[in-house]
């Protein structure tokens, strides 16, 4: 029984590792915060290889990522791009992550809902939260930050076939 909860246990340290990406934000860590959204990627793809090999694949399961999902790579990672880049913009900086967060939170929900052997319809949010918690480590400029936010949850909602590794 305790080996079939080893997805949602990593599920929830991915939920968890968002939230304190959030409060790290609160506290200008900045660079913190970005290293727990990376980690918490890394926890994303360990609860789905958990539950494939122990083949414990659930709808629960299923709805709970998508939950962590969104907390850890749409709102931890937008608020990092606010903080750290956007801020200085006010509508406009809240209008590139207010576009994120929702071609995530679609894009999320378009996942759950469909049928997908063998690939990923769209940039799956956890790739883009990664990419944009990195992009903050290396540049703080506004318009490449706000082109990135653009950019990415263009291709969350793109129908655009990526292999699944």
């Amino acid at each position: 029984m305790g080996v079939k909860l080893l997805p949602n246990i990593c599920t929830s340290f991915n939920l968890l590792l968002g939230l304190m990406a959030v409060v790290a934000v609160i506290h200008q860590q900045y660079l913190l915060g970005s290293g727990l959204i990376v980690v918490a990627a890394l926890m994303d793809r360990l609860d789905g290889i958990l539950a494939r090999r122990l083949q414990v694949v659930t709808q629960f399961g299923k709805e709970l990522d998508s939950l962590a999902d969104l907390v850890s790579f749409g709102v931890a990672p937008s608020l990092l791009a606010y903080a750290v880049s956007l801020h200085i913009w006010t509508f406009v900086g809240l209008t590139g992550i207010s576009l994120y967060v929702l071609s995530g939170a679609y894009r999320l929900a378009r996942f759950n809902i469909a049928e997908s052997k063998g690939f990923f319809l769209g940039l799956p949010i956890t790739v883009a939260g990664a990419i944009l918690a990195v992009a903050l480590t290396i540049t703080a400029n506004p318009v490449v930050i706000f082109i990135l936010c653009l950019f990415l949850a263009g291709a969350m909602v793109s129908t655009i076939r990526l292999p699944k590794i």
